[in-house]
Formats: C-alpha cells, structure tokens, sequence
C-alpha cells in the first residue's frame, strides 16, 4: 500500500508539473516571448492563410496608439496605449477569450515631448507579466518610469528609473528574472540599466550607461550553463549577472544606437544595429570580444531568429535573410515584405513576418531555399510584433477609415479548430 501511495503521490505531482508546462507554453508573458528570442512553441499550428474576415476569431476596437505588443497570461491580454490628444498613457486589460476590454487605468497624464520620429508612438513598451503583477515602461515628463499592477487594476508601485534626453522617442520593454524586474533607459543624458525588486519597485542595482541614445530592451540567456543579461548598444555589447547588476564582460562591437534584441545560438551573441552604421556580427559569447564575422545588413529595427545553425532576419527594407551562424555566409536574400518594423515569429518551421502596411507573409525557415508560404493583409498599418500561442496569432494593426485612424487588435486562429 505504501507503495502504492508513492506511485499516486508521483502521479498526481508529474500531472501538476505537466499542468504548469502546459499553461506557461499557452502564454506569452514578455517581450519576444518566454524565452525572449522570438520562437513560439512547437507544439501549436497557428493558421497560414488568414486576413481581416477568414480566420479571425475576434476583433476589439483599441482607443489611442501604441507600438507595444500584447502580452498574454491564462485568461487575460494587457496592452499599452496613449491618446496623443489628451495626452494620456494607459495599461489595458483585455479578455483573451473574446477582446472584450475588461479595465482600463490611467499610468500617467501630460508630460508628452513636443516631438520625436514620426514613427514612434508614446506607448510602444510591451508589458512583462510573472502572472501576480504585469508591468510596464513609459517616458512620461521627461524621465522613465515603471509601474506595475495587479490584474484587479490595482496600482502597486511605480518607480522612476532615469531622466531621459529625447532624441527618436522610448521603447523599451521590462524582463523579468527571478525575483527582479530588469528595464533599462539609454539615452544622450546618460540612462541606466536596473534590476528591481518585483514586488515592491525598490532598486537592488543600477548600472549607469554613456550618455548615448539606445532603444535596445534588456534580454536574459543561459549561455554556457551562466544566465547572463545580454545588451547592445552606446558602441558596447555587454554582459551582466541579472540578479546583482555585475559586469561579467563587455565589448566593443555594436553601433550607437539599437532598437532590435540580441540573439544567440549559446556559443555567439548577434548584434544589429543602423546608427551610424548598418551592422550585424557575430561576437563570441566568451568575453573574449572577438568578432567571427560582420556584415552591412541594416536590421535595425526588426529583432532576428536564430534556428538550428542559421539565422533568419527580416531586414527593414523587407527583404528576408538567411545566414550560417557560424560562418556568415549568406545563404539567400530575397524580397518578402515592405518596410518593416515588427520582428518576425519563428513556429515549428514557419516564420511569421508583417510590414508596415499591414501585408502579413508567412515563409519557411529553410535555409537551402527561399519559399513563400503565404501572403495575407491585415490593416493598413503595423509597427507592433505578432505574437503566437496557443495556435493564434495576435497582432495589432492599424486601418483608415475616412482619414481616421483605428487601431485594432486581432485573435487569428483556425476556425475549424475552435469548438
């Protein structure tokens, strides 16, 4: 009987394990995912074909602009917007199942900077969520601040990272580590890059950076069995232990200014940037700080994948690239989309790629041949990275009706698979 007991007590724990496994990879809790690289799970088959009337499951009408993209966890999505004409930057939460807006919350009101790129949007941050509290960055009044909430609404804390010097606009979103929330503020009046603690927004370290602007957002790898908080940008490539803010390595390598996600394939870090130069290399992951390879490509906006040897990019033109990512041979360029600026989704062997008027192309990742899968249209205008799980694809677009602008959030998804 003891015996048997056992057997339940293991049982019913793998269940629970498995259960947790299951929720977490039916989530999309941050900026480019769960493992912040860009790849969705496997085991999910998202539809290929789709635009605004097949294929779509929901449709909700979102006030105000943003750039940000959804963030997702069990029955809820969260989203940043802001009303340019009031003047407001606001948190939404939305219902996963039908786009319903389920609360809305003012973060801040006024302090708008009287210009910035044309295409930057005041609420481009896109939330980070451990499930208790979701959270997220704005530019407000000229410094940087983080606040966090419960998933009632309730505001719990807000922190002040760094003033902040305009120059294109603020992007940057949080990853969260353990029991610390990571953000960071480049910028030409000299940011910060922080690890706060997530319950309460107090500052357990703060590394200061050059007085350089740089839009990069913080990412966290395991790289050699060592976590380690991987940033480009002000000329650097730098490491960081995530829980203490200590400097593990740091390199000369990436331009001045970045706005797309390191990637690694654990034995390099790949940088990109497009100020003052195009630029994607290949830099060690030892701290060494020796460069394998480097090219001109301009992917400075858009985020790359890394996938079994290889690196797939969409450049900002809206050319696709494949590398070896060990060598840097290019193995094929050819045109996809129009200018983008939304980073592409890696699923199974299909690679998600949307442009900034809305066409929404779907290619393989093989890198031996270039092949479109589909083409679809969603909007009339995109800045904001889809994202995709639990076999949907969730993207925030933009249409003009009568010269007015409306965003909207789509749920796609197969509908012969919805019960």
């Amino acid at each position: 009987m003891k015996v048997k007991a056992q057997f339940i007590k293991i049982l019913l724990a793998y269940i629970a394990l498995t259960n947790v496994v299951i929720s977490q990879n039916s989530n999309w809790p941050q900026w480019r995912g769960l493992k912040h690289n860009g790849i969705a799970n496997n085991d999910q088959n998202p539809p290929v074909k789709f635009n605004t009337k097949d294929n779509i499951i929901w449709s909700s009408k979102i006030p105000g602009r943003g750039h940000g993209s959804p963030t997702i966890y069990e029955s809820k999505i969260f989203l940043v917007t802001a009303d340019e004409t009031a003047k407001t930057q606001k948190l939404l939460c939305l219902s996963r199942d039908t786009g319903k807006i389920i609360w809305s919350k003012e973060v801040h009101k006024g302090g708008f900077p009287e210009k910035s790129n044309k295409k930057a949007s005041q609420a481009s941050c896109t939330p980070a969520t451990d499930g208790k509290l979701v959270y997220i960055n704005f530019l407000h009044n000229g410094a940087v601040y983080t606040t966090a909430y419960d998933f009632k609404g309730n505001k719990i804390w807000q922190q002040k990272i760094s003033d902040y010097i305009l120059h294109q606009g603020f992007s940057t979103s949080p990853a969260i580590y353990q029991s610390l929330l990571i953000v960071s503020a480049d910028n030409k009046g000299g940011g910060a890059i922080c690890g706060l603690n997530k319950s309460n927004g107090e500052i357990i370290w703060k590394v200061n950076r050059p007085k350089k602007p740089n839009y990069a957002s913080p990412i966290i790898f395991k790289i050699k069995e060592r976590d380690e908080l991987i940033f480009q940008g002000c000329d650097l490539v730098t490491s960081l232990d995530p829980l203490t803010g200590k400097k593990l390595w740091e390199t000369s390598g990436s331009t001045t200014e970045c706005v797309s996600s390191i990637v690694t394939d654990g034995e390099h870090v790949f940088t990109s940037g497009g100020y003052p130069k195009n630029h994607v290399a290949a830099i060690k992951a030892d701290g060494s700080g020796e460069v394998v390879w480097e090219n001109i490509s301009r992917v400075y906006v858009t985020s790359m994948i890394v996938k079994n040897g290889h690196i797939f990019a969409v450049m900002d033109n809206g050319n696709a690239m494949c590398w070896n990512s060990k060598t840097g041979k290019n193995m094929w360029r050819e045109r996809l989309n129009r200018a983008s600026s939304a980073s592409p989704v890696l699923v199974k062997d299909r690679i998600y790629a949307v442009d900034e008027f809305g066409n929404f192309s779907v290619f393989s990742a093989n890198p031996k041949k270039f092949k479109i899968l589909a083409k679809n249209k969603i909007g009339d205008q995109v800045y904001s990275t889809p994202v995709i799980c639990d076999s949907k694809i969730f993207i925030r677009a933009a249409e003009f009706v009568n010269d007015k602008r409306q965003e909207i959030l789509y749920c796609i998804g197969n509908k012969k698979d919805i019960k």
